[in-house]
């Protein structure tokens, strides 16, 4: 993927550090960052699953892969100060709304403190130019009100997962504040964090998300259950948001002042469907063998409508969604037949990156 040539001037031998490199989204960053010339070194726990994509895809081949945990201060630090990133992405996270409930202590020390832990430790490293920190749509209190959610509106969650990404932006927020751009400070600093909705893409393992169970289900010819089929959800592919963090990050070394704070990337307003819907039309594309019901039972409270107001990016960073629900699904669609089939889908991801980068609109068309 060395051809590739998106922001190649910018990128080119950047130094990045990337924490969270294992996990689904951040093996997809990995392999752009990659794909772009960056340097990269990646901080993280083991893969979380298995199958997983770290793995699948090689994607720590072209890049320095460390193992660590973000509650490790020192370890951080130690690796913050040897590698000199210019680039900092925070993917590190306990991610999974459920999982949650059952490991609260758990995930507030990883999310909030894992996030004070990477803020401690880059904020004194002198080559650092931005810091991104990736949070979620589900940081806004939940009102479920009938439009979508806009950067200004109030933090908030009835889950302990929401509750500590909210919690994770206030820090973000302080550290700003207080540390990064500061009157005082020789060289202001970028940070921001990016609100993005859930993506779906090839590679994706982790329990309790649509996509991921579906495909469990479908190997291992059971029927899929689903939760909460009536919950609204702002779907789009992985590369969407990824591709607005980049352009981001960009901005932040840029124009610091300008561009820190919180930003969403959310699809068209018709990429915003039910659970149900969006399961349909994967029953579609897959053909024979996949169908599903409503799981019965109790489950854990989860918002029930959930959109997010992407106009800010649109407007500032001239990021617009680029691929429509149904080529995203097909995208994952033809992923995961391509692992069934045992095809290479190290190639296979590489190529969709190449092919969603050639399909960006000319930036001068989106001004």
């Amino acid at each position: 993927m060395e051809d590739l040539d998106m922001n190649a001037a910018f990128w080119q031998r950047k130094k990045v550090l990337l924490t969270g490199c294992t996990g689904f989204k951040g093996s997809w960053l990995s392999l752009w960052l990659q794909g772009l010339g960056a340097d990269l070194v990646g901080y993280s726990l083991e893969p979380p699953t298995r199958p997983n994509l770290f793995t699948l895809a090689d994607v720590a081949k072209k890049m320095t892969s460390l193992r660590g945990d973000v509650l490790d201060l020192e370890c951080l630090r130690s690796v913050a100060m040897e590698h000199q990133p210019e680039v900092v992405f925070h993917l590190a996270a306990q991610s999974l709304v459920r999982h949650s409930y059952t490991d609260p202590v758990g995930t507030f020390a990883t999310n909030v403190m894992g996030t004070v832990n990477l803020l401690e430790a880059v904020r004194v490293v002198p080559s650092v130019q931005a810091v991104l920190v990736i949070t979620t749509d589900k940081c806004y209190e939940s009102l479920e009100h009938k439009r979508a959610y806009r950067e200004t509106d109030p933090l908030g969650g009835s889950d302990p997962y929401s509750g500590s990404k909210a919690s994770a932006e206030i820090v973000t927020q302080v550290y700003r504040r207080s540390f990064f751009q500061v009157p005082n400070r020789i060289r202001e600093i970028g940070v921001a964090t990016a609100r993005a909705g859930n993506v779906i893409g090839g590679g994706d393992w982790a329990p309790d998300r649509l996509i991921p169970d579906t495909m469990r289900a479908v190997l291992e010819g059971k029927e899929v259950l689903i939760r909460n089929p009536q919950a609204i959800r702002p779907w789009q592919h992985v590369v969407e948001p990824l591709y607005g963090y980049l352009l981001l990050a960009e901005k932040l070394c840029e124009n610091p002042g300008q561009f820190s704070g919180s930003w969403n990337f959310g699809p068209e307003e018709a990429d915003s469907l039910p659970v149900s819907a969006l399961l349909n039309r994967f029953v579609e594309l897959w053909g024979p063998g996949l169908s599903w019901r409503v799981q019965d039972g109790q489950h854990p409270h989860e918002a029930g409508y959930l959109k997010l107001d992407s106009a800010k990016s649109r407007r500032e960073l001239c990021w617009t969604p680029t691929w429509k629900l149904d080529c995203a699904l097909k995208a994952t669609v033809d992923w995961y037949k391509a692992y069934q089939s045992q095809h290479d889908v190290c190639q296979l991801t590489r190529d969709q990156i190449r092919l969603f980068q050639q399909q960006l609109r000319p930036m001068e068309q989106l001004q």
